[in-house]
């Protein structure tokens, strides 16, 4: 599918999204979700993990402000999902930051198999046991090779689709044997604003809902989410009316939007 038709998929079907997300952005991602026409859902009790994840669509496990429930949460709902065949998309916010953290990060995934890692460069190379460059949750730069062959290496290893963000996100497909595709675009605002990456995860398990190809869902959440962002930016004064109008941006995506975004992916 392309991306308009993502997009009318997303609002016709309103697809049951399920997050455990973390506590600084979980709100921001429900309301966005809400705003795309999807349908979030938070729930985090596991005597409900069989049935949530039953009616879900897609399920987003986010690992920032981490503790050790948290990740015996997602390996629980992680394993529900893939026990289902449903689409898992694993945002390890900040894995490089700690040791503990990658060690329970790395035990998530030796528990189940993402459709979509979604990481900064800094998350990428902590999960390769490279050299990260974190300070705190924030990730480096980087020349586009070393990025590439990050990219590449994790979607490899990881027998997964992986889409690396940042100003220009890249994203290969499972298994990381395709192209590696660019999305250029967006809006320099968005490292102010916490939470824009967790959002980014929660948009891909969205698109997953309705697209099956992991590599095509990522290309299009990315190029929805650079749609919002540059909308956002022209309807915002700072980093403050910059997250609000991010909201009114999702819902008022058109198909010329993502159409004008697409030009811009390389």
């Amino acid at each position: 599918m392309t991306t308009p038709d993502i997009l009318q998929a997303l609002r016709r079907r309103r697809p049951l999204v399920h997050c455990v997300s973390n506590q600084v952005s979980a709100n921001d991602c429900a309301n966005l979700l809400l705003a795309l026409g999807a349908s979030p859902i938070m729930a985090r009790a596991p005597e409900e993990a069989e049935a949530i994840t039953a009616a879900s669509a897609a399920t987003v496990l986010n690992t920032g402000t981490p503790e050790a429930e948290t990740f015996r949460l997602c390996r629980l709902w992680g394993q529900a999902a893939a026990a289902l065949g449903q689409p898992v998309v694993l945002d390890p916010v900040g894995v490089g930051a700690s040791p503990w953290r990658l060690e329970a990060v790395e035990g998530l995934l030796a528990a189940f198999t993402p459709a979509l890692l979604r990481v900064n460069l800094g998350e990428a190379r902590a999960l390769l046991h490279l050299e990260s460059g974190e300070r705190g949750v924030d990730g480096p730069g980087g020349t586009w090779e070393e990025r590439a062959a990050v990219l590449r290496r994790l979607a490899r290893e990881r027998d997964c689709a992986v889409l690396l963000s940042g100003p220009e996100d890249l994203v290969t497909g499972r298994g990381g044997g395709g192209p590696v595709r660019r999305i250029a675009g967006g809006s320099p605002r968005m490292a102010q604003v916490t939470g824009t990456g967790c959002m980014l995860s929660a948009l891909c398990g969205a698109v997953l809902a309705v697209e099956a190809d992991c590599g095509a869902a990522a290309w299009a959440a990315s190029v929805l989410w650079k749609a919002c962002a540059r909308r956002a930016e022209a309807e915002s004064r700072g980093p403050g009316s910059f997250r609000a109008a991010l909201m009114d941006a999702a819902a008022a995506l058109t198909a010329e939007d993502c159409a004008a975004a697409e030009v811009c992916a390389l």
